[in-house]
């Protein structure tokens, strides 16, 4: 039942990482999800401080509120300071990411909150970290909770904004034109992913969730050009990795977290070397054939 439990919780933070990871890859903004899971670090300590208790919800808000900020503050460097945009992310993440690491070092002694579980997790103590409720009945973990919360609105948030998302990743000119605020989806994405990033970390940690936010969706990039089908692999490969890097971990005795993004990794190189139509080999083979042919 461990297993399941584990396999289950990694489904759940794998597929709405890697939904909104597809709009990332295709809009040029991979690096931005890297940069707000480690910004947002501050927020989930403010929330803290204002709430007095680890309560999701407000860690949620105030690591969603962060994200925002840090993708404002992205832009801003980049269009005000005329810094280059990988520079722009590299200035704001990294000051952003110390600043909570600074406060959670020296209030660490006296809160429940250390930067060793907000940036590894360990999502072996998903079937131990029960929900129990006030007359002592025990709901199963806690995770599957709030990651399913985060996949429903998540989800949600997909379906219903998929016209102007599409048009603003696409064509953003052509969606101005057509009276969508192109910079209001831009920051309703990012809030997305800062919601989606710090309601895993308590399960997976920043270093797992940046790989499922970007590995698979680069992954399903390489294996085909529509993007309903992207999201639909991307969804496959969340749960196939989640499924192989347990029994790897397991197999090797070794980190979870890690047994998966390796997996994820080499799915990645499995499809950069074999996919029909992108792969480096399929082309290579493909060329051969038409110079072999045109002999």
């Amino acid at each position: 039942m461990e297993a399941f439990w584990i396999i289950a919780a990694g489904s759940l933070v794998a597929i709405p990482c890697g939904l909104l990871g597809c709009y990332l890859i295709l809009r040029q903004m991979a690096m931005v999800g890297d940069a707000i899971s480690h910004a947002v670090l501050p927020g989930i300590v403010i929330a803290f401080f204002i709430s007095g208790q680890r309560e999701p919800i407000s860690m949620l808000l105030g690591a969603s509120i962060l994200g925002v900020i840090t993708t404002f503050l992205i832009e801003f460097f980049h269009t005000k300071a005329r810094l280059q945009t990988d520079a722009s992310i590299g200035v704001t993440f990294t000051w952003l990411f110390a600043l909570g690491i600074i406060l959670i070092s020296v209030f660490a002694g006296k809160i429940d909150l250390d930067q060793d579980c907000v940036l590894y997790g360990e999502i072996s103590y998903v079937p131990i970290d029960l929900w129990i409720t006030a007359n002592g009945t025990i709901m199963g973990p806690r995770v599957m909770y709030i990651m399913g919360a985060v996949f429903i609105v998540v989800l949600l948030f997909i379906i219903i904004g998929y016209k102007e998302l599409f048009l603003t990743t696409f064509d953003p000119k052509f969606a101005a034109a057509s009276g969508i605020s192109v910079a209001l989806w831009h920051y309703l994405l990012m809030g997305a992913v800062s919601f989606t990033t710090v309601g895993a970390f308590e399960s997976v940690g920043a270093i797992l969730v940046v790989a499922l936010l970007i590995v698979p969706p680069a992954t399903a990039y390489l294996l085909t050009e529509n993007l309903q089908k992207m999201m639909l692999i991307t969804a496959g490969l969340g749960v196939v990795v989640s499924f192989f890097g347990y029994y790897l971990a397991a197999w090797l005795d070794g980190s979870i977290a890690g047994a998966m993004s390796l997996v994820a990794g080499v799915l990645f190189a499995a499809a950069f070397l074999f996919s029909p139509q992108e792969g480096l080999l399929t082309r290579k083979k493909r060329m051969a054939f038409a110079t072999n042919k045109d002999s």
